[in-house]
């Protein structure tokens, strides 16, 4: 398949801190409309990956190409612009701040979190934040001040906050991590539902999770791809099972 088919072409990426390589000689194709899973043992250099494609991490060498631009030349307020969100592990939400309020400062208009009260809502926000809050489970939610809700619904909000920026590339680092059984179930339909008009890159440990929405699966080891392939696969692979699943 041509470069130009995938939506993000990781070419030989490498990056050292110290003399240590986190991320070695890596190279992952990401189809459009897919999710990918990334698995792989702690230090494994899954989260360093996603640092690297949004900016936050400058590569040593290697390319990052997306949709035609060259990330690794580019500032991550234009990444963020190019297309592509990001959620952290930790859910980083405006604690003090509505749920509405939260999602109606991340809708693209240079609006800043400090005059988001003071502008006037149009119709067209007010639209997209009931339109998004009712696909992340928050439409009771949305007078409740965000330090209120549930751990879930947290991240459920941050996913809401990128969903608003309408990303082509969504990176998602441990969605479910410290979610309810139920909750985990509902993000997997969440999370294959987004993707029906975008990608999105995931990091997870929770295998059952993994299985509910992974289109392929790629298993990182010491920074570089160990196996590549569907669930089934990657689980029946005699290298993965010794360094990652037997453990």
């Amino acid at each position: 398949m041509a470069k130009k088919d995938f939506v993000l072409s990781v070419e030989d990426l490498t990056v050292s801190f110290d003399g240590f390589k986190a991320v070695d000689g890596l190279n992952l194709y990401v189809d459009r409309n897919e999710v990918r899973v990334v698995i792989g043992p702690n230090g494994a250099g899954k989260t360093t990956v996603l640092d690297l494609i949004s900016g936050k991490t400058r590569a040593t060498s290697g390319s990052i190409n997306f949709k035609g631009l060259e990330l690794t030349k580019m500032s991550e307020h234009m990444i963020v612009r190019a297309g592509i969100g990001r959620k952290f592990q930790t859910p980083s939400i405006y604690e003090n701040l509505t749920t509405y309020e939260n999602l109606e400062v991340s809708f693209p208009r240079g609006r800043s979190v400090f005059g988001a009260i003071a502008f006037r809502r149009t119709a067209d926000v007010d639209e997209r934040v009931r339109q998004i809050a009712e696909e992340v489970f928050l439409t009771e939610m949305l007078d409740q001040t965000a330090e209120l809700l549930s751990h879930g619904q947290k991240q459920w909000l941050e996913i809401g906050m990128l969903l608003m920026q309408d990303p082509e590339l969504m990176l998602l680092d441990e969605p479910v991590a410290g979610m309810s059984v139920s909750e985990r179930e509902k993000t997997a339909e969440l999370l294959s539902r987004v993707a029906k008009n975008r990608s999105v890159v995931v990091i997870e440990h929770d295998m059952e999770f993994v299985k509910n929405i992974a289109h392929r699966v790629t298993v990182l080891h010491q920074g570089k791809v160990l196996a590549e392939g569907s669930m089934e696969a990657v689980q029946s692979n005699p290298k993965v099972i010794e360094v990652y699943l037997g453990h």
